[in-house]
Protein backbone atom coordinates (compact mmCIF):
# COMPACT_ATOMS: atom_id res chain seq x y z
CA UNK A 1 0.00 0.00 0.00
CA UNK A 2 1.29 3.46 -0.96
CA UNK A 3 0.86 5.21 2.39
CA UNK A 4 1.65 8.70 1.11
CA UNK A 5 -1.01 8.39 -1.57
CA UNK A 6 -3.50 6.98 0.96
CA UNK A 7 -2.80 9.90 3.27
CA UNK A 8 -3.39 12.36 0.41
CA UNK A 9 -6.70 10.68 -0.46
CA UNK A 10 -7.70 10.74 3.20
CA UNK A 11 -7.02 14.47 3.39
CA UNK A 12 -9.19 15.18 0.33
CA UNK A 13 -12.07 12.78 1.00
CA UNK A 14 -12.33 13.38 4.75
CA UNK A 15 -12.45 17.13 4.11
CA UNK A 16 -15.19 16.62 1.49
CA UNK A 17 -17.23 14.57 3.99
CA UNK A 18 -17.29 17.27 6.67
CA UNK A 19 -20.35 18.96 5.16
CA UNK A 20 -22.56 16.05 6.15
CA UNK A 21 -23.70 16.97 9.69
CA UNK A 22 -25.00 13.53 10.62
CA UNK A 23 -21.83 13.42 12.73
CA UNK A 24 -20.09 16.29 14.46
CA UNK A 25 -16.35 16.83 13.99
CA UNK A 26 -14.17 16.27 17.03
CA UNK A 27 -12.11 19.34 16.13
CA UNK A 28 -8.96 17.88 17.65
CA UNK A 29 -5.50 18.08 16.04
CA UNK A 30 -3.45 16.43 18.77
CA UNK A 31 -0.87 14.39 16.81
CA UNK A 32 1.18 11.46 18.06
CA UNK A 33 4.73 12.67 18.79
CA UNK A 34 7.80 10.98 20.24
CA UNK A 35 6.25 7.52 20.14
CA UNK A 36 3.40 8.58 22.40
CA UNK A 37 0.13 6.71 22.91
CA UNK A 38 -2.86 7.52 20.69
CA UNK A 39 -3.50 9.96 17.89
CA UNK A 40 -6.35 12.46 17.51
CA UNK A 41 -5.45 13.83 14.07
CA UNK A 42 -8.37 15.62 12.45
CA UNK A 43 -8.45 13.70 9.20
CA UNK A 44 -11.66 11.77 9.05
CA UNK A 45 -12.27 11.27 12.76
CA UNK A 46 -15.64 12.50 13.99
CA UNK A 47 -17.96 11.89 16.91
CA UNK A 48 -21.47 10.48 16.95
CA UNK A 49 -23.82 9.34 19.71
CA UNK A 50 -25.53 6.02 20.28
CA UNK A 51 -29.13 5.62 21.40
CA UNK A 52 -28.02 5.13 25.02
CA UNK A 53 -26.02 8.38 24.96
CA UNK A 54 -22.49 7.02 24.48
CA UNK A 55 -20.14 9.10 22.34
CA UNK A 56 -18.31 7.07 19.70
CA UNK A 57 -15.60 7.98 17.18
CA UNK A 58 -16.14 7.22 13.50
CA UNK A 59 -13.98 7.28 10.41
CA UNK A 60 -15.96 9.72 8.25
CA UNK A 61 -14.98 9.77 4.58
CA UNK A 62 -16.26 9.79 1.01
CA UNK A 63 -15.52 6.87 -1.26
CA UNK A 64 -14.92 9.51 -3.94
CA UNK A 65 -15.63 13.19 -4.54
CA UNK A 66 -16.05 12.68 -8.28
CA UNK A 67 -19.69 13.34 -9.20
CA UNK A 68 -21.76 13.32 -12.38
CA UNK A 69 -24.28 15.81 -10.96
CA UNK A 70 -24.04 19.60 -10.88
CA UNK A 71 -25.96 20.55 -7.72
CA UNK A 72 -25.45 24.27 -7.13
CA UNK A 73 -24.89 24.02 -3.37
CA UNK A 74 -22.42 21.09 -3.43
CA UNK A 75 -18.66 21.56 -3.23
CA UNK A 76 -18.16 18.26 -5.11
CA UNK A 77 -20.36 19.17 -8.07
CA UNK A 78 -18.92 18.26 -11.45
CA UNK A 79 -18.37 21.85 -12.61
CA UNK A 80 -16.43 22.86 -9.49
CA UNK A 81 -12.63 23.05 -9.75
CA UNK A 82 -11.48 21.02 -6.73
CA UNK A 83 -8.91 18.29 -6.17
CA UNK A 84 -10.48 14.91 -6.89
CA UNK A 85 -9.68 11.51 -5.45
CA UNK A 86 -11.20 8.07 -5.08
CA UNK A 87 -10.54 5.24 -2.67
CA UNK A 88 -10.32 1.66 -3.83
CA UNK A 89 -12.70 -0.66 -1.98
CA UNK A 90 -9.88 -2.52 -0.27
CA UNK A 91 -8.24 0.73 0.83
CA UNK A 92 -11.35 1.74 2.79
CA UNK A 93 -11.59 -1.72 4.33
CA UNK A 94 -7.94 -1.67 5.44
CA UNK A 95 -8.16 1.90 6.75
CA UNK A 96 -11.19 1.02 8.84
CA UNK A 97 -9.66 -2.13 10.30
CA UNK A 98 -6.27 -0.51 10.99
CA UNK A 99 -7.85 2.52 12.66
CA UNK A 100 -10.13 0.25 14.69
CA UNK A 101 -7.28 -1.97 15.88
CA UNK A 102 -5.41 1.11 17.09
CA UNK A 103 -8.54 2.20 18.99
CA UNK A 104 -8.84 5.43 16.96
CA UNK A 105 -12.42 4.65 15.90
CA UNK A 106 -15.40 2.47 16.75
CA UNK A 107 -17.03 2.52 13.34
CA UNK A 108 -17.29 3.84 9.79
CA UNK A 109 -19.37 6.63 8.23
CA UNK A 110 -19.17 6.20 4.45
CA UNK A 111 -20.69 8.36 1.75
CA UNK A 112 -19.74 9.12 -1.83
CA UNK A 113 -20.09 11.34 -4.84
CA UNK A 114 -21.88 9.67 -7.74
CA UNK A 115 -19.68 8.42 -10.55
CA UNK A 116 -20.87 6.51 -13.65
CA UNK A 117 -24.33 5.81 -12.19
CA UNK A 118 -26.17 5.56 -8.84
CA UNK A 119 -26.19 1.75 -8.99
CA UNK A 120 -22.47 1.54 -9.79
CA UNK A 121 -21.60 3.80 -6.85
CA UNK A 122 -24.02 2.10 -4.48
CA UNK A 123 -22.61 -1.31 -5.36
CA UNK A 124 -19.13 -0.16 -4.30
CA UNK A 125 -20.43 1.21 -0.99
CA UNK A 126 -22.21 -2.06 -0.29
CA UNK A 127 -19.09 -4.06 -1.18
CA UNK A 128 -17.06 -2.14 1.43
CA UNK A 129 -19.62 -2.97 4.13
CA UNK A 130 -19.88 -6.59 2.99
CA UNK A 131 -16.12 -7.10 3.07
CA UNK A 132 -15.90 -5.59 6.54
CA UNK A 133 -18.64 -7.83 7.90
CA UNK A 134 -17.91 -11.13 6.14
CA UNK A 135 -14.16 -11.11 5.47
CA UNK A 136 -12.88 -9.04 8.39
CA UNK A 137 -15.65 -10.06 10.82
CA UNK A 138 -16.04 -6.42 11.77
CA UNK A 139 -18.90 -5.86 14.23
CA UNK A 140 -18.41 -2.14 14.77
CA UNK A 141 -20.87 0.56 13.75
CA UNK A 142 -21.35 1.19 10.00
CA UNK A 143 -23.35 4.15 8.69
CA UNK A 144 -23.88 4.15 4.91
CA UNK A 145 -25.24 7.02 2.84
CA UNK A 146 -27.26 5.30 0.08
CA UNK A 147 -27.15 6.88 -3.34
CA UNK A 148 -30.41 8.47 -4.55
CA UNK A 149 -31.71 6.52 -7.53
CA UNK A 150 -30.07 3.21 -6.56
CA UNK A 151 -32.06 0.00 -7.08
CA UNK A 152 -34.23 -1.62 -4.41
CA UNK A 153 -32.02 -4.72 -4.47
CA UNK A 154 -28.92 -2.74 -3.53
CA UNK A 155 -30.85 -0.84 -0.85
CA UNK A 156 -31.86 -4.15 0.71
CA UNK A 157 -28.31 -5.49 0.72
CA UNK A 158 -27.03 -2.21 2.19
CA UNK A 159 -29.42 -2.54 5.12
CA UNK A 160 -28.21 -6.08 5.79
CA UNK A 161 -24.66 -4.89 6.41
CA UNK A 162 -25.11 -1.32 7.73
CA UNK A 163 -26.39 -0.25 11.14
CA UNK A 164 -27.91 2.96 9.83
CA UNK A 165 -28.84 4.22 6.37
CA UNK A 166 -29.46 7.85 5.48
CA UNK A 167 -30.56 9.37 2.19
CA UNK A 168 -30.18 13.15 2.19
CA UNK A 169 -33.16 15.06 0.79
CA UNK A 170 -30.73 18.00 0.31
CA UNK A 171 -33.31 20.84 -0.02
CA UNK A 172 -36.51 21.12 2.08
CA UNK A 173 -38.94 21.78 -0.80
CA UNK A 174 -39.54 20.41 -4.30
CA UNK A 175 -39.28 23.89 -5.84
CA UNK A 176 -35.90 24.43 -4.19
CA UNK A 177 -34.67 21.05 -5.43
CA UNK A 178 -35.67 21.88 -9.01
CA UNK A 179 -33.78 25.15 -8.80
CA UNK A 180 -30.54 23.95 -7.18
CA UNK A 181 -30.35 20.31 -8.31
CA UNK A 182 -32.10 20.05 -11.68
CA UNK A 183 -30.51 16.64 -12.36
CA UNK A 184 -32.29 15.10 -9.37
CA UNK A 185 -35.94 14.30 -8.74
CA UNK A 186 -37.73 14.01 -5.42
CA UNK A 187 -38.59 10.37 -6.06
CA UNK A 188 -34.85 9.65 -6.23
CA UNK A 189 -34.81 10.35 -2.47
CA UNK A 190 -38.23 9.14 -1.39
CA UNK A 191 -38.13 5.77 -3.16
CA UNK A 192 -35.10 4.43 -1.23
CA UNK A 193 -36.47 5.95 1.98
CA UNK A 194 -39.72 4.04 1.53
CA UNK A 195 -37.79 0.86 0.75
CA UNK A 196 -35.75 1.18 3.94
CA UNK A 197 -38.86 1.92 6.03
CA UNK A 198 -40.74 -1.10 4.68
CA UNK A 199 -37.77 -3.43 5.17
CA UNK A 200 -37.29 -2.24 8.77
CA UNK A 201 -40.98 -2.87 9.49
CA UNK A 202 -40.77 -6.31 7.88
CA UNK A 203 -37.63 -7.19 9.84
CA UNK A 204 -39.22 -6.22 13.16
CA UNK A 205 -42.37 -8.21 12.42
CA UNK A 206 -40.42 -11.29 11.36
CA UNK A 207 -38.12 -11.05 14.37
CA UNK A 208 -41.12 -11.36 16.70
CA UNK A 209 -41.66 -14.83 15.22
CA UNK A 210 -38.13 -15.91 14.27
CA UNK A 211 -35.41 -14.59 16.59
CA UNK A 212 -32.64 -15.51 14.15
CA UNK A 213 -33.96 -13.18 11.41
CA UNK A 214 -30.94 -11.29 9.95
CA UNK A 215 -30.78 -7.70 11.12
CA UNK A 216 -31.78 -4.89 8.79
CA UNK A 217 -30.57 -1.33 9.57
CA UNK A 218 -31.08 -1.79 13.33
CA UNK A 219 -30.28 1.89 13.99
CA UNK A 220 -32.96 3.02 11.50
CA UNK A 221 -32.61 5.76 8.92
CA UNK A 222 -31.99 9.50 8.98
CA UNK A 223 -31.77 12.37 6.50
CA UNK A 224 -30.33 15.86 6.14
CA UNK A 225 -31.53 19.09 4.55
CA UNK A 226 -29.56 22.20 3.64
CA UNK A 227 -30.85 25.38 5.28
CA UNK A 228 -30.59 28.83 3.73
CA UNK A 229 -29.71 27.89 0.14
CA UNK A 230 -33.26 28.76 -0.94
CA UNK A 231 -35.90 31.05 0.51
CA UNK A 232 -37.80 28.59 2.70
CA UNK A 233 -39.05 29.87 6.03
CA UNK A 234 -38.53 27.96 9.26
CA UNK A 235 -42.19 26.96 9.01
CA UNK A 236 -41.58 25.35 5.59
CA UNK A 237 -38.54 23.52 6.93
CA UNK A 238 -40.28 22.10 10.00
CA UNK A 239 -43.39 21.03 8.07
CA UNK A 240 -41.07 19.19 5.68
CA UNK A 241 -39.18 17.55 8.57
CA UNK A 242 -42.44 16.50 10.23
CA UNK A 243 -43.56 14.88 6.99
CA UNK A 244 -40.39 12.78 6.79
CA UNK A 245 -40.64 11.74 10.43
CA UNK A 246 -44.24 10.66 9.99
CA UNK A 247 -44.18 9.05 6.54
CA UNK A 248 -40.72 7.43 6.57
CA UNK A 249 -40.21 6.81 10.31
CA UNK A 250 -36.98 8.83 10.40
CA UNK A 251 -34.86 8.49 13.51
CA UNK A 252 -33.35 11.94 12.94
CA UNK A 253 -33.58 14.86 10.55
CA UNK A 254 -30.40 16.98 10.46
CA UNK A 255 -30.26 20.66 9.50
CA UNK A 256 -27.11 21.89 7.76
CA UNK A 257 -26.59 25.62 7.30
CA UNK A 258 -25.71 26.63 3.74
CA UNK A 259 -22.04 27.57 3.37
CA UNK A 260 -21.44 30.04 0.49
CA UNK A 261 -18.32 28.74 -1.23
CA UNK A 262 -19.38 28.59 -4.87
CA UNK A 263 -20.43 31.38 -7.23
CA UNK A 264 -23.67 30.39 -8.96
CA UNK A 265 -26.60 32.48 -10.16
CA UNK A 266 -29.05 29.98 -8.67
CA UNK A 267 -27.70 30.52 -5.16
CA UNK A 268 -28.70 33.38 -2.85
CA UNK A 269 -26.40 36.38 -2.86
CA UNK A 270 -25.27 36.06 0.75
CA UNK A 271 -21.69 36.60 1.82
CA UNK A 272 -21.66 34.71 5.09
CA UNK A 273 -22.63 31.30 6.37
CA UNK A 274 -26.12 30.69 7.71
CA UNK A 275 -25.90 31.61 11.43
CA UNK A 276 -25.29 28.64 13.71
CA UNK A 277 -28.06 30.03 15.92
CA UNK A 278 -30.64 29.31 13.21
CA UNK A 279 -29.56 25.67 13.08
CA UNK A 280 -29.74 25.55 16.88
CA UNK A 281 -33.29 26.95 16.92
CA UNK A 282 -34.38 24.39 14.32
CA UNK A 283 -32.95 21.53 16.39
CA UNK A 284 -34.72 22.91 19.48
CA UNK A 285 -38.00 23.00 17.54
CA UNK A 286 -37.39 19.49 16.23
CA UNK A 287 -36.96 18.30 19.83
CA UNK A 288 -40.19 20.00 20.95
CA UNK A 289 -42.14 18.37 18.12
CA UNK A 290 -40.75 14.90 18.78
CA UNK A 291 -40.72 14.73 22.58
CA UNK A 292 -42.76 17.58 24.07
CA UNK A 293 -46.09 17.15 22.30
CA UNK A 294 -46.05 20.38 20.28
CA UNK A 295 -47.50 20.66 16.77
CA UNK A 296 -45.79 22.69 14.06
CA UNK A 297 -48.64 25.21 13.79
CA UNK A 298 -48.30 26.03 17.49
CA UNK A 299 -44.66 27.07 17.13
CA UNK A 300 -44.66 28.30 13.52
CA UNK A 301 -47.55 29.68 11.49
CA UNK A 302 -48.41 32.44 9.03
CA UNK A 303 -48.19 35.06 11.77
CA UNK A 304 -44.81 33.70 12.95
CA UNK A 305 -43.18 31.92 9.97
CA UNK A 306 -39.64 32.13 11.42
CA UNK A 307 -38.22 31.27 14.82
CA UNK A 308 -37.23 34.01 17.24
CA UNK A 309 -33.52 34.69 17.50
CA UNK A 310 -33.35 36.06 21.03
CA UNK A 311 -35.36 33.35 22.83
CA UNK A 312 -35.82 29.60 22.39
CA UNK A 313 -38.98 28.20 20.69
CA UNK A 314 -40.69 27.02 23.88
CA UNK A 315 -40.25 30.36 25.65
CA UNK A 316 -41.41 32.16 22.50
CA UNK A 317 -44.60 30.04 22.44
CA UNK A 318 -45.26 30.60 26.15
CA UNK A 319 -44.89 34.37 25.84
CA UNK A 320 -47.40 34.37 22.96
CA UNK A 321 -49.84 32.22 24.93
CA UNK A 322 -49.77 33.62 28.45
CA UNK A 323 -53.48 32.86 28.89
CA UNK A 324 -52.46 29.21 29.55
CA UNK A 325 -50.43 30.30 32.58
CA UNK A 326 -49.75 30.18 35.45
CA UNK A 327 -50.25 26.45 35.99
CA UNK A 328 -50.13 24.66 39.31
CA UNK A 329 -47.28 22.14 39.27
CA UNK A 330 -49.11 20.06 41.87
CA UNK A 331 -52.19 19.63 39.66
CA UNK A 332 -51.26 20.17 35.98
CA UNK A 333 -51.12 17.21 33.61
CA UNK A 334 -47.93 16.05 31.91
CA UNK A 335 -48.74 17.81 28.62
CA UNK A 336 -48.94 21.26 30.26
CA UNK A 337 -45.95 20.69 32.53
CA UNK A 338 -43.87 19.90 29.42
CA UNK A 339 -44.81 23.32 27.98
CA UNK A 340 -43.41 25.33 30.88
CA UNK A 341 -40.15 27.11 29.95
CA UNK A 342 -37.36 25.71 32.11
CA UNK A 343 -38.97 22.27 32.45
CA UNK A 344 -37.27 19.37 30.66
CA UNK A 345 -38.97 16.01 30.25
CA UNK A 346 -36.83 14.43 32.97
CA UNK A 347 -37.88 17.19 35.36
CA UNK A 348 -41.52 16.71 34.37
CA UNK A 349 -41.33 12.98 35.16
CA UNK A 350 -39.67 13.71 38.51
CA UNK A 351 -42.36 16.27 39.38
CA UNK A 352 -45.15 13.79 38.60
CA UNK A 353 -43.51 11.14 40.78
CA UNK A 354 -42.63 13.51 43.65
CA UNK A 355 -46.06 15.12 43.96
CA UNK A 356 -47.58 11.72 44.76
CA UNK A 357 -45.98 12.03 48.20
CA UNK A 358 -46.29 15.73 49.01
CA UNK A 359 -47.10 19.14 47.59
CA UNK A 360 -44.06 20.67 45.93
CA UNK A 361 -42.64 24.13 46.66
CA UNK A 362 -39.84 26.21 45.16
CA UNK A 363 -37.20 24.40 47.19
CA UNK A 364 -38.36 21.01 45.91
CA UNK A 365 -38.44 22.21 42.30
CA UNK A 366 -34.91 23.56 42.60
CA UNK A 367 -33.72 20.21 43.96
CA UNK A 368 -35.40 18.45 41.04
CA UNK A 369 -33.34 20.59 38.64
CA UNK A 370 -35.94 22.96 37.24
CA UNK A 371 -34.62 26.22 35.73
CA UNK A 372 -36.60 28.46 38.08
CA UNK A 373 -35.24 31.67 36.56
CA UNK A 374 -37.51 30.87 33.58
CA UNK A 375 -40.23 28.69 35.09
CA UNK A 376 -41.21 30.99 37.97
CA UNK A 377 -43.14 33.34 35.65
CA UNK A 378 -45.37 30.51 34.44
CA UNK A 379 -46.13 28.36 37.50
CA UNK A 380 -47.51 28.37 41.03
CA UNK A 381 -46.71 25.79 43.69
CA UNK A 382 -46.91 25.31 47.45
CA UNK A 383 -45.00 28.54 48.14
CA UNK A 384 -45.90 32.20 48.21
CA UNK A 385 -42.56 33.97 47.90
CA UNK A 386 -43.21 34.59 44.20
CA UNK A 387 -46.75 35.56 43.36
CA UNK A 388 -46.34 38.46 40.92
CA UNK A 389 -48.79 37.78 38.11
CA UNK A 390 -49.09 41.30 36.69
CA UNK A 391 -46.21 40.97 34.21
CA UNK A 392 -46.74 41.23 30.46
CA UNK A 393 -44.92 39.14 27.86
CA UNK A 394 -42.31 41.79 27.01
CA UNK A 395 -41.54 42.38 30.68
CA UNK A 396 -41.08 38.66 31.35
CA UNK A 397 -38.89 38.32 28.27
CA UNK A 398 -36.74 41.25 29.36
CA UNK A 399 -36.27 39.86 32.88
CA UNK A 400 -35.30 36.41 31.60
CA UNK A 401 -32.82 37.81 29.08
CA UNK A 402 -31.31 40.09 31.74
CA UNK A 403 -30.83 37.12 34.05
CA UNK A 404 -29.24 35.06 31.26
CA UNK A 405 -26.85 37.91 30.39
CA UNK A 406 -25.83 38.51 34.01
CA UNK A 407 -25.33 34.76 34.54
CA UNK A 408 -23.06 34.59 31.48
CA UNK A 409 -21.06 37.59 32.67
CA UNK A 410 -20.67 35.98 36.09
CA UNK A 411 -19.35 32.76 34.57
CA UNK A 412 -16.99 34.74 32.32
CA UNK A 413 -15.67 36.73 35.30
CA UNK A 414 -15.06 33.52 37.25
CA UNK A 415 -13.11 32.11 34.34
CA UNK A 416 -10.98 35.25 34.07
CA UNK A 417 -10.22 35.12 37.79
CA UNK A 418 -8.57 31.75 37.30
CA UNK A 419 -5.90 33.43 35.17
CA UNK A 420 -5.35 36.49 37.39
Amino acid sequence: MNYERIKEKLNILADAAKYDVSCASSGSDRANKNNGLGNAARMGICHSFTEDGRCISLLKILLTNHCIYDCAYCVARCSNDVKRAAFKIQEVVELTINFYRRNYIEGLFLSSGIFKSPDHTMERLVTVAKKLREEEHFNGYIHLKPIPGASDELMYVAGRYADRLSVNIEVPTISGLKLLAPDKKQEDFTKPMLKVKNEIVRYRNERKIIKSTPKYAPAGQSTQMIIGATGETDKDIMYSATYYYKVYNMRRVYYSGYVPMIEDSRLPSIRSQVPMLRENRLYQTDWLLRFYGFAVNELLNDAHPNLAVDVDPKLSWALRNLYHFPIDVNKADKRMLARVPGFGMQSVDKIIQARKFRKLNWHHLKKIGVALNRAKYFIVCNSRNWERRDLEAEKIKKLILQHSTSKFRGQYSNQLSLFN
